[in-house]
């Protein structure tokens, strides 16, 4: 990794190991912008996950599999079927987000681009705000997009699957964002991987049972509303705390 510095208030900032660039003349012409951090960071993390595709097709391959080994090693009685099918696809999208959660930060800690990244103009909580986002569009987004089909295989209903694709539409932007503070608080850590399971799952359960909640209560008759506005009440504060204690951490982790 090349290094540059300021000169005269532009930013220059050398390009880390995958090629793209930290920060640029752009950067500090949108100095201070929350909303210009995001779109870079978003824009930039989103470069780099298309760059190294092998990462995004084992995780939607991850979800793939274990959303269908469990119809297989179960009874093929429909009504069965139809009642674990939103749990199992939550389980899985919820494992499907954590397994994705160590990129976030680990590498750009390794190679000394976190750090150029939290010197540069632009706000540390806009830009991991980006960072949060990105992952979302390249792990919730695709899995939420792929439930309906998947869903099939548990014999549920069109009511159903629209509920389950509109509860994961809100409850997992909640996982990246709950996740990407356990991903700072372990970054650089040897034991990493495990505490980051060990912190975030249990702030996970709440997101899998009123998503799973959701679809179960639109099957019942009793109207999702009441889980999906909890899950967009999660969503709403969540979106608007994390970004500050995840931009707290990734301080820490640099001091």
């Amino acid at each position: 990794m090349t290094d540059a510095r300021t000169v005269g208030g532009a930013v220059y900032v050398a390009k880390d190991r995958f090629g793209a660039t930290s920060a640029t003349h752009d950067v500090a012409e949108h100095h201070g912008g929350v909303l210009a951090a995001m779109a870079w960071a978003t824009k930039r993390d989103l470069k780099l996950a298309i760059r190294s595709r092998s990462e995004l097709g084992v995780q939607l391959l991850f979800y793939v599999i274990v959303v269908s080994l469990f119809p297989l090693a179960t009874t093929p009685e429909r009504t069965l079927l139809a009642t674990m099918g939103p749990g199992v696809l939550w389980v899985a999208a919820l494992l499907a987000s954590l397994l994705s959660l160590q990129r976030l930060f680990a590498s750009e800690l390794a190679d000394g681009a976190l750090e150029q990244i939290a010197l540069s103009p632009f706000p540390l909580e806009g830009l991991v705000s980006g960072k949060i986002l990105a992952h979302w569009l390249t792990t919730g987004l695709p899995v939420a997009l792929l439930a309906p089909v998947l869903g099939i295989q548990y014999a549920m209903d069109a009511e159903s699957l629209i509920v389950l694709v509109l509860a994961l539409l809100l409850g997992t932007p909640v996982l990246s964002l709950l996740g990407a503070i356990g991903a700072a608080l372990t970054v650089g850590l040897r034991a990493g991987s495990s505490l980051l399971a060990l912190l975030i799952l249990p702030l996970y359960v709440p997101v899998l049972i009123f998503g799973a909640g959701a679809v179960d209560a639109a099957r019942a008759g009793l109207g999702a509303g009441a889980n999906l506005s909890l899950l967009g009440a999660a969503l709403l504060v969540s979106a608007v705390g994390a970004p500050f204690a995840a931009a707290a951490a990734v301080r820490i982790a640099l001091d």
